[in-house]
């Protein structure tokens, strides 16, 4: 997976865009599919001091805004507007894919195991520019010591970790 650069206040602009514009559109959405669900099938007596009994027809509408909204922002994630939030959604998705195998790619790592540095100093590496990006500099630390041990390993055994090569199959392997 090719590491990108990203301009942090264009990412951070996007990704607030897209986050409130997700919010407005599920709210507005949720509103309108509950009322029209209400109007069309629902219990217009209200009776004071009791349940309308509409509750399932608010629950369906907002079910269908969620629909409807995920489905929108899925066709528009491919959009070149989107590519700096879509390229950090993949790299969390993978972090997490890492992350669920991390022991056991360390334990190979101990081993001296080649695939399994590259994996660990790709992880890392983008692991330090996601943080950056999100203002997460509270374990900002943590990261760059990991990734400094790792650049000693390399450095000490002469290898030379290029992560651009780095494959997301080999995580599989671990």
């Amino acid at each position: 997976m090719e590491i990108k650069k990203i301009n942090k206040q264009v990412y951070r602009k996007k990704v607030n865009l897209v986050i409130g514009g997700f919010v407005a559109l599920l709210a507005i959405s949720s509103l309108a599919f509950s009322t029209l669900l209400i109007v069309l099938f629902g219990n217009t007596d209200v009776v004071p001091e009791q349940s309308t009994g509409n509750f399932h027809w608010n629950l369906i509408g907002v079910v269908l805004a969620l629909a409807t909204s995920l489905s929108l922002l899925n066709q528009f994630k491919t959009r070149p507007y989107m590519e700096e939030v879509l390229y950090v959604w993949k790299l969390k998705q993978l972090h997490n894919k890492i992350f669920r195998k991390l022991k056991s790619i360390k334990a190979a790592s101990a081993g001296h195991d080649v695939k399994a540095l590259m994996i660990l100093k790709f992880y890392y590496t983008t692991q330090s520019q996601v943080f950056e990006l999100d203002n997460n500099t509270l374990t900002m630390s943590s990261v760059n010591k990991e990734l400094e041990a790792i650049e000693q390993i390399e450095a000490a055994q002469s290898l030379d970790l290029d992560i651009a090569s780095f494959e997301e199959a080999w995580i599989d392997t671990y």
